[in-house]
């Protein structure tokens, strides 16, 4: 493949369209949200315990309620994990992850827009795909778009 004043115009461009989005404010906030939660040595040993118990959760989900733990790792799993969700640090960094996957999602509709529109889009963000089908419906047109 040979390199022309097309190709190098792309990857200029690209280049930009990184550096644009690594100075967002909305990458800026995300990374101030990381910092804060894994900052914190308290909510970190917090994760790092309800990824464990997400394991023995996943072991005690193949056996079903067969499994001699099941009543406590349910338990349990439901109110680590409400007990995570309520954290300011945690919601906050939640948040800011959906705001970044929300810019990826739509400077990707961009791109994809800018070759063709009938290029179908990987998201699950119908607020970005603005077709009648949301890309992925699978049934050969029973969601009434036109496959």
């Amino acid at each position: 493949m040979m390199i022309t004043d097309e190709w190098l115009t792309i990857i200029e461009h690209t280049d930009e369209l990184a550096e644009m989005i690594m100075t967002s404010d909305v990458l800026l906030d995300y990374r101030s949200a990381h910092q804060q939660v894994y900052s914190d040595p308290d909510l970190v040993k917090q994760i790092r315990d309800f990824s464990e118990l997400k394991e023995r959760y996943e072991e005690v989900q193949r056996f079903g309620k067969y499994h001699p733990d099941y009543n406590r790792v349910m338990k349990s799993i439901r109110l680590d994990k409400r007990a995570l969700d309520m954290n300011e640090k945690v919601a906050a960094l939640r948040l800011s992850e959906n705001d970044v996957q929300y810019l990826l999602d739509e400077i990707s509709a961009g791109i994809a827009h800018s070759v063709s529109e009938s290029v179908k889009l990987p998201t699950d963000n119908t607020f970005v795909t603005d077709s009648s089908c949301g890309g992925s419906c699978g049934t050969g047109g029973g969601c009434s778009c036109s496959a």
